[in-house]
């Protein structure tokens, strides 16, 4: 088992995107968590602004404080950027018509391999330039930024088990893609259901009886797009994941990021003064500095 993952995120990184999540759980949760009027900030459109004002500068300050602390340089940066130029590539075709979002798949990917402070940031990244180059942008963007940043982060959180990886990615991308329906369902179901049908947003009911309506509402108008999102994301990792993962850990390796994993059961434990760059899937060439002590595990 591979237990180090790559580019790791800062203490103020996980701060900055544990604070942009909480801000989005709870422009997403509102209805479950206060009363309000059903008719107020129809569809997020008064307070969505807002929201993308807050949510970009902060994931700009989250890349900055990772290239800060030198958990993210230059080289990495240019990963992130040609990953995400990709996911818009793969999302222009068709941006969510029928469910047919094959950008997960790369997402889900990518935060695998270089974890899931970078699947984060690629996840928020890729929905922000997508919206930009098919017009999607309004008051959803920043909810779908969200959405997509945690699935990439969730992806970088998964256990590293490389005799069942692809399994384990095409079931949680298939998760994922329909909790990512479900998130995105939250931010204008309070205000698309009407007020009088059995399930509508209820302003001053029981917590427990919008969570009911909610639910129905999502199975009912949701599960058109979220199934076939799954079934796609899920089938092209299952089809194509193998030799994309190993695309991308090419690209980390030659890049030098730090800790990237070869998914061949090797772990390497830094040192001060250690930079461990993998070769190729068997052997690690240790680069030491300032008389850094080199450590390889093998499993």
């Amino acid at each position: 088992m591979i237990r180090a993952r790559a580019l790791p995120m800062s203490g103020r990184g996980r701060l900055i995107a544990l604070v942009v999540s909480v801000l989005g759980a709870l422009a997403l949760l509102w209805p479950f968590l206060w009363h309000a009027g059903a008719s107020a900030s129809q569809a997020h459109q008064a307070d969505a602004p807002y929201e993308l004002l807050i949510l970009v500068p902060l994931m700009l300050v989250l890349c900055a404080s990772e290239v800060a602390r030198g958990h993210l340089d230059a080289r990495g940066i240019a990963v992130l950027g040609i990953l995400a130029a990709c996911g818009t590539a793969l999302r222009i075709p068709s941006p969510g018509v029928a469910g047919f979002e094959p950008m997960f798949f790369l997402l889900v990917l990518a935060g695998r391999v270089y974890g899931a402070g970078f699947g984060f940031a690629l996840g928020g990244l890729t929905l922000l330039t997508s919206a930009i180059a098919t017009g999607g942008v309004g008051p959803w963007l920043p909810f779908q930024m969200l959405a997509a940043g945690w699935v990439g982060a969730g992806a970088g959180l998964l256990l590293r088990t490389p005799r069942t990886e692809r399994t384990l990615l095409a079931g949680y991308a298939a998760v994922a893609c329909l909790l990512y329906g479900t998130v995105m369902n939250l931010w204008f179901w309070p205000f698309s259901a009407g007020s009088s049908t059995s399930i509508s947003y209820v302003p001053g009911a029981p917590v427990w009886e919008n969570v009911r309506h909610f639910i129905a509402f999502d199975l009912a108008t949701s599960l058109g797009f979220d199934i076939p999102r799954a079934v796609i994301n899920a089938g092209l990792i299952f089809l194509v994941g193998a030799p994309v993962l190993v695309a991308l850990r090419r690209a980390a390796r030659r890049a030098a990021l730090v800790g990237a994993p070869s998914g061949r059961g090797l772990e390497v434990a830094e040192a001060p003064g250690f930079l461990g760059r993998h070769v190729d899937a068997d052997r690690v060439v240790p680069e030491v500095a300032d008389g850094g002590l080199d450590v390889l595990k093998q499993h």
